[in-house]
């Protein structure tokens, strides 16, 4: 009888394991940039019911290859301070269950994209599963320092994905949002790569700050920020936006390269830590302005 009662919190709370599987916060920006795709990819607004089949398809799919990230990285994750709680290193879910809810919510997504948006989409999206699940995490992580530079293309093709799902298309517009993301992450990752450079080196990771040093990584961080910037004022030159984004991505922009400039030049303990937090709320923010935009009917120059 005791010990029925000794399992009854674990059972009670597994679902929040599950959820954290999926690494939800992740998950919902890569949605979010999905979202903006969706919208931009078409003059009105799109139909609801669509837009509501994309959104779940690429959330489940994008879930999906966030739990099986916990699996192949069980074994590092359980001696990094950043990720030893996950619950398949803990194992409070075994690698097994895992492995059949990703499968479950991956079978799921690309069905429903599939059959309710379509097959262009559904293939796009599950190549991305095989990029980020298979491809970085199980070879090139652990391959080459450069491995989020490559990587990192399975996380920029959220926008692409939203702009297929309403057009069955690729369209070059759809390409240069990609590019904004694949940019991006560079610098995002490799601020907490600095913050968390100890772990990285204890699991053998090759993760540019173990195999570079901290000063190479953060030149890089600085360089990739200014090509950022540079980047993000390519929707605007070819017409796809207007004022409203060039004003805000501008200012923002400008507030990521002085973040990597004091990163470089005047780092504290804490300032990566609060590059890598910037990195995200830039993201968000650029992709909303992205959104405004696309409603806000002033006229380029």
């Amino acid at each position: 009888m005791q010990k029925t009662q000794s399992l009854q919190p674990l059972a009670s709370n597994q679902w929040r394991d599950y959820l954290e599987l999926t690494k939800p916060k992740v998950v919902a920006l890569l949605v979010l940039t999905a979202v903006v795709g969706m919208v931009l990819a078409r003059p009105d607004f799109p139909p609801l019911g669509l837009m509501l089949a994309a959104t779940v398809g690429i959330g489940l799919l994008s879930a999906a290859a966030a739990a099986l990230n916990h699996v192949v990285d069980r074994r590092i994750d359980a001696q990094m301070a950043r990720t030893y709680h996950r619950p398949v290193a803990k194992g409070r879910i075994s690698s097994r269950q895992a492995v059949q809810f990703s499968l479950t919510l991956a079978l799921s997504g690309f069905l429903l994209l599939f059959v309710a948006v379509n097959p262009l989409t559904a293939w796009l999206t599950l190549s991305s599963l095989f990029g980020y699940a298979v491809v970085y995490t199980m070879f090139l992580k652990r391959a080459t320092p450069q491995n989020i530079v490559i990587g990192g293309l399975a996380g920029a093709m959220p926008p692409l994905l939203g702009w297929t799902a309403m057009t069955a298309e690729v369209h070059a517009h759809a390409l240069l949002l990609v590019m904004i993301i694949f940019t991006w992450t560079p610098p995002h990752f490799w601020a907490l790569a600095i913050h968390r450079r100890d772990d990285y080196a204890r699991v053998n990771m090759p993760m540019l700050p173990v195999t570079h040093g901290i000063e190479f990584t953060k030149t890089a961080i600085f360089l990739y920020t200014l090509m950022l910037c540079l980047v993000c004022l390519l929707p605007y030159l070819v017409g796809m936006t207007g004022v409203l984004y060039l004003a805000g991505s501008t200012v923002i922009n400008l507030g990521f390269v002085w973040y990597a400039w004091q990163l470089k030049y005047q780092a504290s303990a804490g300032t990566a830590m609060a590059t890598f937090k910037y990195s995200i709320w830039h993201l968000m923010v650029l992709f909303l302005l992205l959104l405004a935009d696309h409603y806000w009917f002033w006229p380029a120059f």
